[in-house]
């Protein structure tokens, strides 16, 4: 199962590609304040999302919907079943590098996404930038403070052609 870990988890330990770091205590002011973070493997959606879910879950409840970005992703399913329930998936095409975990019907976390292949000690500082109290700057911002390049950001065509 995917690791995911409280941000006081991880101050001694790696952060590995696939890892998801999450401050579970929220503000009152959660306009441009990331709940998480989220650093897949890969672009496969299936193999990725499924485990965050499933350790999502196991935090916070029943996961109801997510919104990704599509540009970050090789498919784009409408749903995917996890544990035998189904999680809706929004998708758009923005480039902004967050996801939007829904719990119930009205209850939202906002996790930066982190690309894959981007390297570790950038990556891992990029995740405890975004779920810091104070950080209210956008994904390309955390990002880009952290030393995640601009190449480690871009989108790779792994589809083949027709």
């Amino acid at each position: 199962m995917l690791p995911v870990q409280l941000l006081a988890d991880t101050s001694s330990e790696p952060v590995l590609p696939g890892t998801a770091v999450l401050r579970l205590e929220t503000t009152s002011k959660r306009t441009g304040t990331f709940d998480g973070a989220w650093w897949p493997r890969s672009r496969d959606i299936g193999s990725q999302l499924s485990g965050l879910v499933i350790a999502l879950t196991a935090r916070l409840g029943n996961i109801s919907r997510v919104g990704l970005d599509s540009n970050d992703w090789d498919e784009t399913p409408g749903h995917l079943v996890v544990a035998g329930h189904t999680v809706r998936i929004d998708w758009s095409a923005v480039g902004d590098r967050t996801m939007i975990v829904t719990r119930g019907s009205q209850d939202h976390f906002l996790f930066l996404v982190i690309p894959p292949q981007a390297a570790p000690a950038p990556a891992r500082a990029a995740m405890a930038m975004a779920v810091r109290d104070d950080n209210a700057v956008s994904a390309g911002h955390v990002l880009a403070a952290a030393g995640v390049t601009p190449a480690d950001r871009t989108v790779v065509a792994s589809r083949s052609p027709g």
